[in-house]
């Protein structure tokens, strides 16, 4: 089909095409089947054609266009010349390769015998681009959770996604990560990387936060004798961070005289100075943040009580 559309479409303008003088090329071999040239977008492709001593006229078409005709260029795009060595080669040269220079490109040539044309399909590659991924979020334990990571690239680029915690696990999604329920262990920076194997992968991140109630996790009650110094910890998981108060029985403790009430992020101490017989008892420390609340008991012990208590 291709040799009947070159006598019929542009080789009846023969006198005028190649009229110009005689370029000596080598007959292409027609028995070969059309070659792909694959090439990443911005580089520079090199499409082959090889000449002999045999006198003949050539030309270089993209589909219907004429782009040099023997060494005259008709087309008006300056990344495209010619390569010669001598008058062994008549090769093709597009520098910065983009999208819309894929296709067919034909090697014509113009012998005594007969004209003859050699094929290559130019293929472009344009690696992975991530172009819109979620903005990082915070939501509430629980909740059901989308993130997005959208790309671009030919071929299609392969999305994966992981949560960057120890284990760094492949999740189950694509385009688009479904998590159902959230739970705290679930937070973290998610990775989403696009890849194609046309370049290095493109990577992006989206920072999950997720909010829940206050959980106390240890507490540390002290023996103490009076006239010294008594240390109550009360340790505490939220997001977002939780705020502490004491009390002892229903009244709340505040930093006074022989009261010193710390808090070091999540964790908080109950310091009593010169301790004396009332201080002696049950104390409740208090964590809440604006899911919830949670509260626990710490004891300030005699010397005696911790004896008997052990007998």
């Amino acid at each position: 089909m291709l040799y009947f559309w070159i006598h019929t479409v542009w080789i009846p303008g023969v006198a005028f095409l190649f009229g110009f003088q005689g370029f000596p090329v080598r007959s292409v071999d027609m028995q070969r089947a059309t070659d792909n040239i694959t090439i990443r977008q911005g580089d520079t492709a090199i499409i082959r054609c090889y000449v002999d001593d045999k006198v003949s006229k050539v030309a270089w078409l993209n589909r219907s266009n004429i782009i040099f005709a023997g060494q005259d260029k008709w087309s008006l795009d300056p990344r495209v010349d010619l390569v010669t060595k001598g008058q062994l080669e008549y090769s093709l040269r597009i520098q910065k390769v983009d999208v819309y220079d894929e296709g067919s490109y034909t090697c014509s040539i113009q012998t005594k015998q007969q004209p003859k044309t050699s094929q290559v399909y130019l293929i472009v590659q344009v690696p992975a681009n991530i172009y819109k991924v979620s903005e990082d979020i915070i939501v509430n334990e629980g909740s059901n959770v989308t993130l997005s990571c959208l790309a671009s690239g030919r071929p299609d680029p392969a999305i994966t996604w992981r949560l960057l915690n120890p284990s760094a696990e492949p999740l189950e999604g694509e385009e688009y990560l479904d998590i159902i329920g959230i739970v705290r262990n679930q937070a973290g920076r998610y990775e989403c990387k696009a890849s194609n194997d046309v370049a290095t992968p493109d990577v992006k991140y989206v920072n999950v936060v997720v909010n829940y109630p206050p959980t106390i996790k240890k507490t540390q009650s002290s023996e103490t004798q009076v006239g010294r110094m008594g240390t109550l910890q009360c340790d505490a998981v939220a997001v977002p961070t939780p705020e502490f108060e004491w009390y002892r029985d229903e009244k709340r403790l505040i930093n006074a005289q022989g009261i010193n009430i710390q808090i070091l992020g999540t964790t908080t101490i109950l310091m009593i100075a010169n301790v004396t017989e009332e201080d002696y008892g049950n104390y409740t420390c208090v964590a809440t943040n604006r899911l919830g609340v949670q509260n626990a008991s710490v004891f300030l012990y005699r010397h005696s009580d911790m004896q008997t208590g052990s007998e």
